[in-house]
């Protein structure tokens, strides 16, 4: 780093990365140096945003060329454990796509060779800076809804999925991973109550081409008798709404925004807090300031301030999402998953 000036490489240029590329550009203390992608039309995309950024083909090429203090790994789910494990090598702050790993075995290896090595290693938790779930959040911690004891959350439709690797299991995790890395992040961080144990259960009853899921539930029961569940489905004809929240003193539901058909998940939820005298309002979105989570990537590595979002929580999505499986697999009978607290 030259000045707290943090020089960061992109690994892998998708719609994700051109995100990263940016809030990047947009966020004082960071510099984008380097994109590393296979295909030639993703990296002449980002140098349209970055037309100075070193470019390359080869990964490991891009990791030993001593232009980064940080990569961003946006490479699928079952290449994350490798390549995370390479840059912390060399050296070089990590930060991961979503989830972490496929398994909580090769998360404890990073977060224990980052330790090592005194580097940052955090997976980017996107939804957990969403305007619907920082809003709803708020709401919760505000205690108008009283005490949450029931927390339900909900993607999908009833759609063909795609054909690319977020449909392949063995890419992906399969769909409780897919979605799961996500929703289930929120319901830790709104529930923050050790876990009991956790039941999954995959449906494969239409979608032929694909290895995931076409149907994924999960519940998540804590040690305090409070429950969440996760669903993700691409055979729901008729949508749940994306949060269905239970408080002692009221409720909160997120109903989906149909104007935003066919890409309604891109769309905040539209927020309705429920009182127990049968009033109710819809609150209107309280969002964080653009690319929160960039700027807190400086403050830490230049100030150690914590971050929102840490390893060790999105190591313990990973040990649920494992459990999940391992529950689906035996017709969702529970399963404790190991989590860590440190």
């Amino acid at each position: 780093m030259n000045n707290g000036l943090i020089r960061v490489g992109l690994l892998a240029y998708g719609a994700i990365g051109h995100e990263h590329n940016i809030a990047t550009q947009n966020t004082a203390g960071l510099e984008l140096m380097a994109v590393c992608d296979t295909n030639p039309d993703r990296v002449a995309a980002a140098l349209e945003l970055a037309p100075n950024a070193s470019t390359f083909s080869d990964a490991i090429e891009m990791l030993d060329s001593g232009l980064l203090d940080l990569v961003v790994i946006s490479t699928p789910p079952n290449s994350h454990f490798q390549w995370a494990k390479e840059s912390l090598s060399r050296g070089i702050h990590v930060v991961l796509e979503k989830p972490m790993a496929l398994t909580a075995d090769q998360c404890d290896e990073l977060i224990a060779l980052a330790a090592s090595k005194k580097l940052m290693l955090v997976v980017y938790q996107n939804r957990r800076f969403d305007d619907d779930f920082v809003t709803m959040r708020q709401i919760i911690r505000s205690g108008e809804i009283g005490d949450v004891y029931h927390y339900d959350s909900f993607v999908g439709g009833y759609s063909r999925p795609c054909d690319y690797w977020h449909s392949n299991a063995e890419v992906s995790g399969g769909a409780i991973f897919d979605w799961g890395s996500h929703f289930l992040d929120q319901i830790l961080n709104i529930i923050p109550d050790d876990v009991a144990h956790v039941s999954g259960q995959n449906h494969k009853r239409v979608w032929n081409h694909a290895t995931n899921a076409d149907h994924a539930h999960v519940t998540v029961t804590f040690t305090t008798g409070k429950q969440a569940t996760f669903v993700h489905s691409d055979l729901a004809a008729a949508r749940k709404p994306k949060f269905y929240v239970l408080g002692t003193q009221g409720a909160i539901i997120g109903d989906w925004d149909s104007a935003g058909e066919p890409a309604v998940a891109d769309l905040p939820a539209i927020l309705t807090v429920h009182h127990n005298d049968g009033t109710s309002r819809v609150a209107p979105l309280q969002p964080l300031a653009p690319h929160e989570f960039h700027r807190s990537i400086v403050e830490y590595i230049n100030n150690g301030i914590p971050m929102e979002v840490n390893a060790l929580q999105s190591r313990n999505v990973v040990a649920i999402m494992q459990a999940a499986e391992q529950s689906a697999l035996q017709n969702a009978i529970p399963v404790v998953p190991v989590l860590r607290r440190s």
